[in-house]
C-alpha cells in the first residue's frame, strides 16, 4: 500500500510537468466538491483510497481507465498483481536461466515460482456473475461456504436481534464483496481488532472488520454487512460513501487473502432460507433468502 501511494506521488508529478493538457481535461471533468480536500486528486486512480471521504467522483464515460475492470480482476488488487509479477516472473525466468546454462537443477524452482505467480494472478481474479432480478432475493455477498445461519444480539436492529448469515472465505475463494440487495448506504464503521483464523470462535467479536449499514430501497428494511478480516487477510477494502444507493450484485470492496463476510437482516422477517450450513455459495448470484411478504406463512 505504502508503494502504491508513492508511485501515485510520482505519476501526479509526472502528469504535471509533462502533460498539464491532460490535467487541465481531467479537472474540468471531475464532479462533485471537496471544500479543503486534502486528496490530491488528478484523474480516478487518485480516488481508489479515498472515495468515501472524498467529495470528488467522475462520470464513468469520463474515466479513462475503466477497461481495467475488464480484465478479470478485481482492480483493487491490480497493484498486488502488478509487485508480484514484477518479483516473481523476472526470477522464474533467471532459474529457467541458469537450469538451460548452468545445470538443470538450478531450473526446479521455476515451476515453484510459477506457481505462485499463478495463485496470486487467482487470487485476484474478478469473474463476472449474472444477478437475479428478483427484489425479494437476498444475495449472497461473497463467496465461500455458509459456517453460521443463527439470531444474534443486535441492539441496531428491531427488538435487538438479527439472523445473521456467516459464510468463509477460503484463499481458493474470489474475495470480491458484492451488495445483497439494492439498498442506501446509511453508515460505515471501521474497527481495529486482532487477525485470528476466520474460523476460530472469537473471530466475529475480535477480528478487525468493518461494518456497512444498509437500509433496503423500498421497504426501508435495515441490512448489514460486515466484513471480517482472518489470519492471513489484512486489509478490508471498501469503497462505499455514505448516502449512496447501490445494486444488488454490484461490486464494494474486497478482504485480501483469506476471509469472512457476514450479512444481517431483522430477526422479525418473515423469510424462506434457500441455503444451509455447509452450501457453497457465489457472491451476486446465489440467493441466501427470500423475504415473504408482512403476514404470509
Amino acid at each position: 500500500m505504502r508503494l502504491e501511494l508513492a508511485w501515485g506521488r510520482l505519476r501526479r508529478a509526472w502528469l504535471r510537468r509533462f502533460r498539464p493538457g491532460y490535467v487541465r481535461r481531467m479537472a474540468d471533468k471531475r464532479q462533485g466538491d471537496c471544500p479543503g480536500c486534502p486528496h490530491d486528486v488528478i484523474d480516478p486512480r487518485d480516488l481508489k483510497f479515498y472515495r468515501n471521504v472524498c467529495g470528488y467522483w467522475f462520470r464513468p464515460e469520463d474515466d479513462p481507465f475503466r477497461w481495467r475492470g475488464q480484465l478479470g480482476l478485481a482492480r483493487a488488487g491490480l497493484a498486488e498483481v502488478v509487485l508480484f509479477s514484477a518479483l516473481l516472473l523476472p526470477l522464474a525466468v533467471l532459474f529457467g536461466a541458469a537450469g538451460a546454462l548452468v545445470h538443470p537443477l538450478f531450473g526446479l524452482p521455476t515451476a515453484a515460482v510459477a506457481v505462485l505467480w499463478l495463485g496470486v494472478v487467482w487470487f485476484f481474479r474478478d469473474p463476472d456473475r449474472t444477478i437475479p432480478t428478483d427484489p425479494a432475493l437476498l444475495l449472497s455477498p461473497a463467496d465461500g461456504t455458509i459456517t453460521h445461519i443463527d439470531e444474534v444480539d443486535e441492539p441496531d436492529f428491531p427488538g435487538g436481534r438479527a439472523l445473521r448469515v456467516s459464510i468463509f472465505l477460503s484463499i481458493f475463494n474470489v474475495h470480491v464483496n458484492r451488495m445483497p440487495q439494492t439498498a442506501r448506504v446509511v453508515g460505515l464503521r471501521y474497527f481495529p481488532g486482532c487477525f485470528l483464523y476466520a474460523n476460530h470462535a472469537d473471530c466475529f467479536a475480535r477480528n478487525e472488520q468493518l461494518w456497512i449499514d444498509l437500509e433496503e430501497e423500498g421497504t426501508g428494511r435495515p441490512l448489514r454487512v460486515k466484513q471480517i478480516a482472518g489470519v492471513a487477510a489484512r486489509r478490508i477494502v471498501c469503497w462505499l460513501r455514505s448516502g449512496e444507493t447501490v445494486s444488488a450484485g454490484e461490486r464494494f470492496g474486497m478482504i485480501k487473502f483469506g476471509s469472512r463476510t457476514e450479512v444481517y437482516v431483522p430477526a422479525n422477517e418473515a423469510i424462506e432460507l434457500l441455503v444451509k450450513v455447509g452450501d457453497r455459495v457465489k457472491g451476486g448470484s446465489r440467493a441466501l433468502l427470500r423475504f415473504r411478504p408482512q403476514g404470509a406463512s
